[in-house]
């Protein structure tokens, strides 16, 4: 069936976009004063260190702004992304970047002139009771003294951003709006066009057959854009060495973590961790080997639930009322912040041609947070409906509680709250859950979501570094040598299991990617939900856990996840969660033999 264009489907399942703007003419008027307001703020150049008063008056102006323009971004960036293919959609979107970029170059002069400063100068405005919103941010600009250029060379790097955005954008063409996957036969015998969507679905078949044909269709055609792919992902390697150098930072990774003031020690540690941790992996690859009574355990056979007939199909409905069920435990606000989010069609739900892929949640300062998703109906799209709302109520709590400079939290706690949600709806399962099929299933999709997103993750992370580190070195990221890296990678983190050809071409289609040293954010973050759900359940009190949500940027990460009652700086962190592995692990094992 050929998925339906974005007018055919039903527009009660599409997000609402009118509380942005309220139509296409609204936003024609808005990005008009947005760009006006940008032009002026080159005047405020040289008047920043005047005074205090003189630096407040400059940054209210600049933030003003700011939100202004990321208002006219944000509107069009959705609706682009609900279809890639609308020409309408493509021209707002880069008109709303071009926006960005302008605000962006106009603003090079501000942390030069900030650094312009003597140390003890800035300090003594900081005191001051005025500047006390962007105290926090004025802190993080002094950090990065030994990385700030002066104000040509900020400029410059400015104006580089737009084309910077080159390698994602034209990826995300390509596989979102270019690529056609083929026709494959799904269980049934019928004849089913493959995409992005519905693979999740095939991936998961209790019939073999199904599973390696949709896996070698899939990665099949990502192998014949191959060479392209790793041009645009070596050129967006090139672009943040690019950067690093022209910062002077020590390597790429080093750059990434900075801007959240994250020690490399965490990153280190979550890979020392992991690979600690890869017994217990192979134990469960050799499980799910037996229960699936396989002579040889192949990538493909590695989604599929171990557990066969067990009928956990849903209706969005379903997946709403689970999602309610399973957050309770984060009180009566919590709660009614969710029936908004469905009341008022914070979400859009359903694939269509064209749409984006995968599932975000997106924050509108002053509005509301919206979520994208492509529901297909599985138990995994009821837990990716409760993540994604996890990172919208974080969103939500922050931009309440916090002014428009300091409502942004940084990407390492940006996985936490929705990660959170996963573990709350897991436990909640397995709590009012008695069939003990039933309960393995859940198990075993517990022990899949941290394979996928703490071994899996910290795999891809690896990845990354490798595939910087060899271009430091001077080695060219060729299709074969990233192959050759992945490969290598898979041998090591899933040992037991035959290491298929095409799965050495599964890099190519992780949009992550291009977003360098995000995804071992999401290894930290399931380890830390677990630790805060583990609290939460045992205490009953998700008090602080809500004052961690209203946080936003107003403080680095590692210390608002303190809030919460989690230090990652400590190895404990990474590794209690891995120990929680292995007990379910044993937990499924138990199980099993009960229905031998």
């Amino acid at each position: 069936m050929e998925l339906k264009t974005r007018k055919e489907m039903d527009a009660a399942y599409q997000w609402d976009l009118s509380p942005i703007f309220p139509d296409q003419a609204a936003w024609e008027k808005a990005y008009a004063a947005a760009a006006q307001a940008v032009d002026a703020v080159g005047a405020l150049a040289g008047t920043l260190g005047a005074s205090s008063a003189q630096m407040k008056a400059g940054l209210d102006t600049i933030y003003e702004t700011l939100q202004a323009v990321e208002r006219v971004y944000l509107y069009a960036s959705l609706l682009k992304n609900s279809d890639n293919g609308d020409a309408e959609y493509q021209r707002m979107e880069g008109m709303a970047m071009n926006l960005y970029v302008a605000m962006s170059t106009k603003c090079a002069f501000v942390d030069p002139e900030i650094l312009a400063l003597p140390e003890e100068t800035l300090r003594a405005y900081m005191e001051d009771p005025a500047l006390a919103s962007y105290r926090h941010i004025l802190e993080d600009t002094n950090r990065a003294r030994a990385h700030t250029l002066d104000e040509q060379g900020e400029r410059l790097l400015a104006m580089l951003s737009d084309a910077a955005g080159t390698p994602d954008n034209c990826f995300t063409m390509l596989e979102s709006v270019d690529m056609e996957f083929p026709v494959i036969r799904s269980e049934q015998g019928e004849e089913v066009r493959l995409t992005h969507g519905n693979y999740a679905l095939f991936r998961v078949s209790a019939d073999q057959r199904v599973r390696k044909e949709a896996f070698e269709a899939y990665h099949g055609t990502f192998q014949n854009y191959l060479n392209t792919i790793a041009a645009l992902y070596a050129g967006s390697v090139k672009l943040d060495d690019y950067y690093t150098r022209a910062r002077g930072y020590d390597s790429a990774c080093a750059r990434a973590l900075f801007a959240s003031n994250v020690p490399l020690s965490v990153y280190d540690s979550l890979v020392e961790a992991v690979h600690g941790g890869l017994g217990t992996m192979k134990q469960y690859l050799q499980l799910r080997k037996k229960v699936l009574g396989l002579s040889e355990l192949n990538m493909y056979d590695l989604y599929c639930p171990m557990v066969e007939n067990i009928d956990l199909h849903l209706t969005f409905e379903e997946a709403r009322e689970l999602v309610f069920a399973a957050t309770a435990p984060l009180g009566e606000e919590y709660h009614a912040l969710l029936q908004r989010a469905f009341d008022e069609r914070w979400i859009d739900v359903y694939e269509n041609k064209g749409k984006t892929t995968g599932a975000f949640s997106c924050g509108v300062y002053g509005v509301h947070p919206y979520v994208l998703m492509n529901f297909a109906g599985t138990l995994e799209d009821a837990f990716t409906l409760a993540h994604e709302l996890g990172h919208s109520m974080h969103s939500y709590f922050s931009d309440h509680a916090q002014d428009f400079a300091n409502h942004d939290y940084r990407i390492l706690v940006a996985e936490v709250a929705s990660t959170v949600n996963e573990v709350l709806l897991t436990k909640y399962l397995l709590k009012t859950e008695q069939d003990p099929r039933r309960r393995a299933y859940i198990l075993n999709h517990f022990l899949e979501g941290f394979r996928t997103t703490v071994y899996r993750q910290t795999l891809f992370a690896e990845f990354e570094r490798k595939a910087h580190e060899l271009y430091q070195q001077g080695e060219p990221l060729t299709a074969e040598v990233l192959n050759r890296l992945y490969r290598e990678l898979n041998d090591l983190y899933y040992e037991g299991a035959v290491n298929n050809p095409l799965q050495d071409v599964e890099w190519a289609r992780i949009p992550h990617f291009y977003t360098a040293f995000y995804v071992y954010q999401y290894a930290t973050g399931f380890c830390s939900a677990v630790a805060i759900a583990n609290r939460i359940l045992e205490t009953g009190d998700a008090s602080d856990y809500l004052k961690f949500l209203a946080t936003g940027g107003s403080m680095y990460p590692i210390d608002e996840l303190k809030i919460a009652g989690v230090d990652l700086t400590s190895p404990e962190t990474v590794g209690s969660a891995l120990q929680v592995f292995q007990e379910s692990l044993d937990e499924l094992k138990s199980v099993l033999e009960t229905l031998d």
